[in-house]
């Protein structure tokens, strides 16, 4: 098990000092979803949704969320990121549309962008909701998780298979 580096001497949370860390790429695509009704899926797709191109808000959304993560998450180091891209693919199950968002995020530097992927796709997840709450409170936002990171010390990580 890896030792937690974000406590001092006096067993209190403290940023963790990356200065030391050799400067590589990194990236990291973290995915969320969030589980529509027809209804939301048919308004999204053809946007008619009265506040705008959901689509194109949560995307936009993402890109802000990964910029602005070390202003939210009290651990993170402010880094500058050279590459930002959300996706997004429906699915549908029954009478449910479960539209699936992957982040991807790329610097040059000498600390990992997951949580900066995470971010981002929480922040698109949650943007949808905001956008379609007027038409359906009962959207169910997913499991976010890390599908893979590249760079750093501790090496690539690639899960094995999409969590549903």
């Amino acid at each position: 098990m890896a030792e937690f580096t974000h406590f001092n001497d006096e067993g209190r949370a403290k940023m963790v000092d990356v200065s030391e860390k050799p400067e590589t790429v990194r990236t990291a695509v973290a995915h969320s979803s969030i589980t529509v009704n027809e209804d939301i899926y048919g308004r999204i797709t053809e946007n008619k949704i009265k506040k705008g191109d959901v689509l194109a808000v949560a995307q936009v959304a993402g890109i802000m969320a990964a910029k602005k993560t070390s202003e939210i998450i009290p651990m993170c180091h402010p880094i500058p990121l050279t590459g930002i891209d959300i996706s997004f693919a429906w699915e549908q199950s029954g009478s449910d549309y479960t539209l699936t968002i992957a982040a991807a995020v790329k610097t040059k530097g000498n600390t990992g962008v997951e949580m900066e992927a995470l971010t981002a796709a929480s922040a698109c997840a949650l943007t949808v909701y905001d956008m379609c709450k007027a038409v359906d409170k009962g959207m169910v936002i997913g499991k976010t998780y890390l599908l893979e990171k590249t760079g750093g010390k501790n090496g690539d990580f690639k899960r094995d298979e999409k969590i549903k």
